[in-house]
């Protein structure tokens, strides 16, 4: 069910996505009185799913969902209709519209994804602003992971600063992003009520950028764990563990925070425990029980902001919108410091790069809006800036063509374009099988 519910949140983000770059270029395209033989929402070889037509248009679904295109009459794209191309120009065609029409148009579907992006990103802080826990409030320091602890960080250790810039708003990935992006030289902790410096070594970027460890933590807040929640029939409910109940040790040993017995309760699948709770912050019990198959008990904790509480930045209409622009060009930046990592050879194309596998499972399993929104943001800003690229096949590689015959007053020849864009689509169509097939080998040998 989750992979039904990350599949179906992938596929509206990308219809909504296509239909309204496709749209980009449509509009200006009968603006300028251009013909517009096809629209069609994914690929449609050999046959379609759904399709009708309006006018001189045929709109339909495709079969394929590797993305959508309009068929735009007298244009090489990838319908690659040489017996059209071989005959006069004519009017309507989009090879006989001046250069900056035909710049126009093919600029439209990245304008609209930009500014897309940049609006999503700018409605979803009307709606649900930003919510945080303060760094100030997290009183029981951090609880630091594995690869935390590798760099540096130690238990309970409070961060003050990154690269000397204050670190307010608590959440590791705001570090992660720093290390990876920035190059942050020195985080700054308070430990033991005396601030220490802690020295980055390079070889995290790639560490921290690699796949496998894109999702690990590298430190959490200390929390107590106290039972929010049981699940129905779990043992820990079966055994007599009640809600608002304090678990304070695993068969003995301490565990005064919540992360502390998970990582031990975790190597215990199927396991018989003794688990010892404080209730009503006086009465200590202990409870017999067995673990389930992967190790847990059946007990949702409370997270850090029931403890240390968070609060919201809210924006009004006219605050969101150009706090979205901002956000999604902060965004962009950090696509292209990214692209400047890979060519200092820091960061690793190959486990930059992922398929649908792994766009998916970014929605979550969990269908919540404030994310959809937020994913779609950021996909159609990453559609915006891949299609930008220079390569035949993609609008940056007609722009770029467009551009050189405005420079230079020469076109380039029907068949060159040809070429180069039988040229580009195989690469794009490389692209993405090598993507797909990364996920595929992640998923089924992982560690490769």
């Amino acid at each position: 069910m989750d992979y039904v519910i990350m599949a179906g949140q992938l596929m509206l983000s990308l219809s909504i996505l296509i239909v309204l770059h496709e749209m980009g270029h449509f509009i200006p395209a009968r603006l300028f009185g251009t013909r517009v033989e096809k629209f069609y929402l994914f690929f449609d070889p050999w046959f379609s799913l759904f399709k009708y037509k309006k006018g001189e248009t045929e709109y339909g679904i495709g079969w394929l969902p590797l993305g959508g295109y309009v068929k735009i009459s007298g244009m090489i794209d990838e319908s690659f209709d040489t017996e059209q191309m071989s005959q006069e120009p004519q009017p309507w065609e989009f090879r006989s519209k001046p250069a900056w029409q035909r710049l126009i148009i093919m600029l439209g579907g990245v304008t609209v994804n930009f500014i897309l992006g940049f609006l999503l990103y700018g409605m979803v802080l009307w709606v649900w602003g930003e919510e945080y826990i303060p760094n100030d409030k997290v009183e029981y320091g951090i609880y630091a992971d594995s690869l935390g602890r590798d760099m540096g960080f130690e238990m309970g250790d409070h961060i003050v600063s990154i690269d000397g810039r204050p670190y307010e708003k608590f959440n590791d990935r705001l570090v992660v992003r720093e290390i990876i992006i920035n190059d942050a030289q020195t985080i700054t902790v308070n430990r033991a009520g005396q601030n220490k410096e802690i020295t980055i070594d390079p070889k995290f970027v790639g560490i921290l950028s690699s796949y496998e460890n894109k999702s690990m933590p590298l430190f959490s807040a200390r929390v107590p764990f106290i039972a929010q929640q049981m699940t129905e029939d779990g043992p820990a409910k079966k055994a007599g563990i009640q809600e608002e109940d304090r678990i304070i040790a695993l068969n003995g040993e301490p565990t005064p925070w919540f992360q502390d017995f998970y990582y031990k309760v975790i190597k215990l699948k199927s396991e018989k425990v003794n688990v010892s709770v404080v209730r009503n912050d006086k009465d200590t019990i202990q409870y017999a029980l067995t673990t389930t198959e992967d190790g847990k008990i059946g007990v949702y904790p409370y997270g850090a902001g029931h403890f240390f509480g968070t609060e919201t930045q809210n924006y009004s209409l006219a605050e969101a919108i150009p706090a979205g622009v901002v956000k999604g060009w902060n965004f962009l930046g950090d696509q292209m410091k990214a692209f400047g990592q890979m060519f200092k050879g820091r960061i690793k194309a190959s486990e930059s790069l992922g398929g649908f596998g792994t766009i998916g499972s970014m929605f979550g399993s969990e269908w919540l809006w404030e994310r959809f929104w937020t994913m779609t943001a950021i996909l159609s800003l990453i559609l915006a800036f891949m299609n930008l690229l220079p390569i035949p096949a993609l609008d940056g590689g007609h722009v770029m063509f467009l551009l050189y015959e405005v420079v230079t007053g020469r076109k380039p020849s029907d068949k060159f374009m040809e070429r180069a864009t039988m040229i580009g689509f195989a690469i794009v169509l490389l692209l993405v099988l090598y993507a797909n097939g990364m996920d595929v080998i992640r998923h089924f040998f992982p560690g490769k």
